[in-house]
C-alpha cells in the first residue's frame, strides 16, 4: 500500500501545481503563500482536534523551537520563492527544478547530519544539475523573455535549497514525533512570519486585495487542499508503509504527472528537450535515492 500511497501523492501534487499556477495570474506569490498557509494550517489543527492531539506540551521546547524554524525556511520563504518562479516558467520547467530537492537534501544531511554520501549519490546529483542546465534552454511560455526564464529558474533552485535547509534542520526534532503534529507546528512557524511580512512589506495593498475572495479562489483552494493537506497526508502515509528511498523515488514522479498535465491543462510546450531534462532529473534521483538498494 505505500507504493500506492507515494504515487497518489505524486499524482496529487501535479494537479495542485497546475491550480497554483493559474491562481498566481491573479494572486501574488507572497500573498498566495500566505493564504495557502493560513488555509491548510486550519486544517491541520482541525485534523489535531479532531483526533484529540495538542498542538503543546507534546515536546521538548529545544524540538519546537526546530520545527518553527523550519517552518519559517522551508515554508514561508521556500513556497514564496516557489511560486514566484511557477508564475515565471510555468508548471513544466518548474517541476524540473524541483527535482534538485532530493540531491540538496541528500547533500544537507551529508554536511549537517553526518549522513554518508557515495558516488553514486554524487552522480544522480549531476546529472539532475545537468537537467536544470537544460531547463534554462527549454522555450519558455509564449511572452516569456529569456532573462525572466533564467531568473525563475534560479528562483526555483533557491526554493529548493531552502526547502532542503528546512527539512534537514527538522530532522532531529522529527525522530520519533507525530508527523501531523510536526506539520502543524511548522505551518504555525510559517505563518507567523508570513502575516506580518504581508502586512509590512511594500506592495501591502495588492496583497491584501489578492486575499479578498476573487477569481484567484477558485484555484488556490483546490490547489491547497490537494497540495498542502491530501498530498502531505498521502506523502506520510507512503513514508511509513514502505522504504523511504523507494517512497521519495514514486513521489518523484510528479515531474512526468507535471509535465503532462502542464501541456495537456495549461499549454505549454513538451518539446525533446523537456523530455531530455526531465528524464535525466528522473536518473539522477534515481542514482541519489537507490531504492533497489534498501532493506
Amino acid at each position: 500500500m505505500g507504493e500506492f500511497y507515494a504515487l497518489g501523492c505524486a499524482l496529487v501534487w501535479a494537479f495542485a501545481v497546475v491550480f497554483f499556477r493559474r491562481s498566481g495570474e491573479s494572486m501574488p506569490p507572497l500573498a498566495l503563500n500566505l493564504f495557502r498557509v493560513g488555509l491548510s494550517t486550519a486544517l491541520f489543527l482541525v485534523t489535531l482536534l479532531a483526533t484529540g492531539r495538542s498542538l503543546l506540551g507534546q515536546a521538548p521546547p529545544v524540538d519546537y523551537a526546530l520545527l518553527l524554524g523550519s517552518g519559517v525556511v522551508a515554508i514561508a520563504l521556500s513556497d514564496t520563492l516557489f511560486h514566484a518562479a511557477l508564475n515565471r516558467v510555468g508548471a513544466g520547467i518548474n517541476a524540473v527544478v524541483d527535482t534538485l530537492y532530493s540531491p540538496f537534501t541528500a547533500f544537507g544531511a551529508f554536511v549537517f547530519l553526518g549522513e554518508r554520501l557515495d558516488r553514486w549519490q554524487v552522480a544522480g546529483m549531476t546529472l539532475v544539475i545537468g537537467s536544470v542546465i537544460v531547463a534554462t534552454r527549454i522555450e519558455p511560455p509564449a511572452g516569456t523573455p529569456r532573462r525572466t526564464l533564467v531568473v525563475g529558474v534560479l528562483l526555483g533552485v533557491a526554493s529548493m535549497g531552502s526547502l532542503a535547509a528546512g527539512i534537514v534542520m527538522a530532522k532531529p526534532a522529527l525522530d520519533g514525533a507525530d508527523v501531523v503534529w510536526a506539520t502543524a507546528v511548522r505551518q504555525v512557524g510559517a505563518l507567523a512570519v508570513l502575516l506580518p511580512a504581508a502586512l509590512l512589506l511594500p506592495g501591502r495593498r495588492r496583497r491584501l486585495a489578492a486575499l479578498k475572495p476573487g477569481a484567484g479562489w477558485r484555484f488556490a483552494i483546490p490547489g491547497t487542499v490537494l497540495g498542502s493537506y491530501v498530498a502531505l497526508i498521502l506523502w506520510i502515509a507512503g513514508m511509513k508503509h514502505t522504504a523511504v528511498g523507494k517512497a521519495a523515488v514514486l513521489n518523484q514522479t510528479s515531474t512526468i504527472y507535471t509535465l503532462v498535465l502542464a501541456s495537456l491543462l495549461l499549454g505549454e510546450k513538451f518539446t525533446r528537450r523537456t523530455a531530455l531534462a526531465a528524464g535525466l532529473a528522473l536518473a539522477g534521483v534515481l542514482l541519489v535515492m537507490r531504492p533497489w538498494a534498501m532493506p
